[in-house]
């Protein structure tokens, strides 16, 4: 048996439940395509046990004090470094990516989580001055139990980041992994219970997702929902959601631009740029996507981007020398060689990449694609995959029109060395987020959301726990 032979539950109440009389779905390797473990379906009676649970979770965990709310996370937070190891291994394993990868994320999650346990003593109020006796409140509370969804592309640090400010907030909340990264989940959740979180505070449910999530969503004990995902199933929750007008905070699709000026330090840009489009195999939502290249710098840039994307080695997540793993599931690569195929019809130059590859798994090369025309469909849609597009441009202002063009807008990556331009940018840029001359965006203590079809709210940050809170005045005479 492989060391990470996988199996899952479901934690309910504080009880771990098999799929011992429920039906079960498989777990694939995505490096081999075969079956390595298994995830229970959750009945509609798992759910309604869940949401009672949820319920009386809340009248308790609502009164905890901050500070013991803190004291969990932190908790939580050295058990995920000190089970780092274990978790990436079990990452890799249902999802793919280079192992060093996975290890970055747990680290990462750990240290949101210490930052989201500083945070829950710092969820103030305020006083407002009132004349003749009177007394003005403004109090932040938990806004109650939160039904969170979540996808499968970072299977650590997406279940914590719902967990941890719903927690420190003050709310119970249910969660429902991916159903592809089951056990990765299953060891997150552990962690919180090993940590001595009460059970009726965090619930773990897998199994059909519109199943669970029209159950979840439709009760009156749910009073938000928070959402990974595309787009499309993000704006079907929020239908749902309205019909009890719970709080929502949505981290939807995104395409994400990159403006490239010619004034920028080609080589650095370039070793960025690359390393971070084939990061976890483009399945990222804030990866760089549409490269918009200024024309002085545009062939050069076009070739170095094709020259590293080449010597990307690609392999199973736990050889050492892999940079690139598979795909997480069968349907990523063959949407993504749709996509190539249709750029190309379209006019676009296939410069390195486009193809499968012979391996057993869900492989994909990393493509580079040259003058992809608008009309291409990956121009227009997330390719969610080891996929870079090129395009010229002449003007600061056709570059900024050209980004602003999609009804995305999570994030944008901007190289130039001209400070007033970076100003502009700033706040031309129709995104949430905006890098200029980095790549990194996800920052424990920074908000982390979109606009437009990207989403609603912010994890991450103050903003992360305000998102778990209502707002009450109270007026004393």
């Amino acid at each position: 048996m492989h060391p990470y032979e996988l199996s899952s539950a479901l934690y309910i109440g504080g009880q771990w439940l098999g799929t011992k009389g429920r039906d079960a779905l498989n777990v694939l390797d995505p490096a081999t395509g075969r079956p390595i473990g298994n995830v229970p379906v959750a009945t509609t009676e798992d759910l309604d046990r869940a949401l009672e649970a949820a319920q009386r979770g809340f009248r308790s965990w609502s009164k905890v004090a901050p500070d013991e709310r803190a004291a969990v996370l932190n908790r939580t937070a050295a058990l995920i470094r000190e089970r780092a190891d274990h978790l990436a291994a079990l990452a890799t394993r249902e999802q793919g990516k280079p192992l060093a990868e996975a290890k970055a994320e747990a680290l990462a999650s750990a240290g949101l989580l210490e930052f989201h346990a500083g945070e829950a003593v710092r969820i103030y109020g305020r006083v407002l001055p009132r004349p003749g006796g009177t007394r003005s409140l403004v109090l932040q509370q938990p806004v109650g139990p939160v039904a969170a969804f979540c996808a499968w592309n970072f299977p650590i640090l997406n279940p914590i980041r719902k967990l941890s400010p719903a927690i420190a907030a003050g709310c119970p909340i249910i969660l429902k992994p991916s159903e592809e990264t089951p056990a990765t989940a299953v060891a997150v959740m552990r962690c919180f219970e090993d940590a001595g979180l009460p059970g009726d505070v965090a619930q773990l449910v897998f199994g059909v997702p519109d199943d669970i999530s029209r159950r979840l969503l439709a009760s009156p004990v749910t009073r938000k929902l928070s959402f990974t995902g595309s787009v499309a199933v993000g704006k079907h929750l929020l239908r749902l959601a309205a019909d009890t007008v719970m709080k929502t905070t949505m981290e939807l699709g995104g395409h994400s631009p990159v403006l490239v000026f010619d004034d920028c330090d080609v080589d650095t840009t370039l070793d960025l740029l690359v390393a971070h489009k084939f990061r976890n195999a483009g399945q990222v939502c804030i990866a760089p996507t549409r490269f918009h290249v200024q024309q002085g710098i545009y062939e050069r840039f076009v070739q170095g981007f094709a020259e590293r994307a080449r010597n990307l080695q690609v392999g199973n997540g736990f050889e050492e020398r892999t940079r690139m793993g598979p795909m997480a599931n069968p349907r990523r690569p063959e949407a993504i060689g749709t996509l190539v195929d249709d750029a190309v019809d379209a006019g676009a130059r296939l410069v390195t990449g486009g193809q499968r590859g012979s391996r057993p798994g869900f492989f994909f090369e990393p493509t580079v694609l040259a003058d992809v025309p608008l009309l291409a469909k990956a121009m227009n849609e997330e390719p969610f995959g080891p996929m870079a597009l090129i395009r010229p441009f002449a003007t600061e202002q056709e570059a900024i029109e050209e980004a602003n063009r999609l009804p995305y807008g999570l994030a944008a990556f901007c190289f130039t060395e001209n400070g007033r331009r970076q100003n502009r940018l700033a706040d031309d840029l129709e995104a949430g987020m905006v890098a200029i001359n980095t790549v990194r965006l996800l920052w424990g203590d920074a908000p982390f959301g979109g606009v437009k079809d990207s989403g609603l709210g912010s994890e991450d940050g103050p903003e992360g726990i305000a998102a778990h809170t209502i707002t009450k005045a109270v007026h004393i005479a």
